[in-house]
């Protein structure tokens, strides 16, 4: 409850700050509105001449879109300003005053920062859940629960990327670089050649993170795969924690 309690402190600090300049949120709305319909247009251009990707029709590929579209809401919102926040204060030796407070280090630079900029994304997975869902006869319980499991192995596969740079200062741009690969994620994995579904599969699994929640929902995967999800996405967590914790080993303190 005390994490708890801390989490909600640094959301309504953030959302105080960040609703100071509803201009800039009314833009970001916009610029995530107008990328969206590309998106949407640049998909219906495989479809409009009975072009499948993958043997997906169009409302089930637009779940794929969704989970995408979702899991980049939450990277721009939460991810993006927290994990190259630890690259700064790595240079500015203000990571000293994280690891003095009686609170888990790496919940702290998890959570601190929270940005609005992400909300259109995930109001836009929203919708098109909305729509796709009973269009295409999909369970969509098992596709939020999919969601959330691959927002999970996300983090983790960042955090793991975030944490070099205690090493490698000025590696701060690693962690967008699973938000390129997640562009390209918002396809059926099966629209691509072999050798870039092994990478997305097997090297940066972003194949779990938005094309297996829309196969279990929509029943052309089973329930077991969410429980391989949820397996993927604890052992890559527990990964990150082991990770950060022999990381700050080498950490070199600006006060010792």
């Amino acid at each position: 409850m005390r994490y708890l309690r801390l989490f909600f402190t640094f959301f309504q600090a953030a959302m105080a700050a960040r609703m100071e300049y509803r201009a800039n949120f009314l833009a970001a709305l916009a610029v995530v509105l107008l990328e969206s319909a590309g998106m949407l247009f640049g998909l219906f251009l495989f479809y409009r001449n009975g072009y499948d990707l993958g043997g997906w029709r169009w409302q089930e590929a637009l779940l794929v879109m969704a989970a995408a579209r979702f899991l980049d809401g939450f990277f721009t919102s939460w991810l993006s300003p927290n994990l190259q926040k630890i690259s700064e204060r790595v240079q500015q030796g203000t990571l000293d005053f994280v690891l003095l407070k009686p609170v888990d280090s790496q919940f702290w630079v998890s959570v601190e920062q929270f940005t609005v900029w992400g909300l259109p994304s995930l109001l836009v997975g929203g919708l098109l859940l909305a729509y796709a869902a009973p269009a295409a006869g999909a369970n969509p319980f098992y596709f939020l629960a999919g969601v959330v499991l691959g927002a999970v192995l996300f983090y983790a596969l960042a955090f793991l990327m975030a944490t070099t740079t205690i090493w490698f200062v000025k590696l701060y741009n690693v962690v967008n670089f699973l938000g390129a690969v997640l562009w390209n994620a918002q396809y059926p994995i099966s629209a691509f050649d072999r050798p870039f579904r092994l990478f997305m599969t097997y090297v940066l699994p972003v194949y779990f993170m938005t094309t297996v929640p829309a196969e279990v929902a929509l029943g052309r995967k089973g329930p077991g795969f969410l429980a391989l999800l949820a397996l993927l996405a604890g052992v890559f967590f527990l990964l990150s924690r082991a990770f950060w914790r022999f990381a700050l080993r080498s950490y070199g303190s600006a006060s010792s």
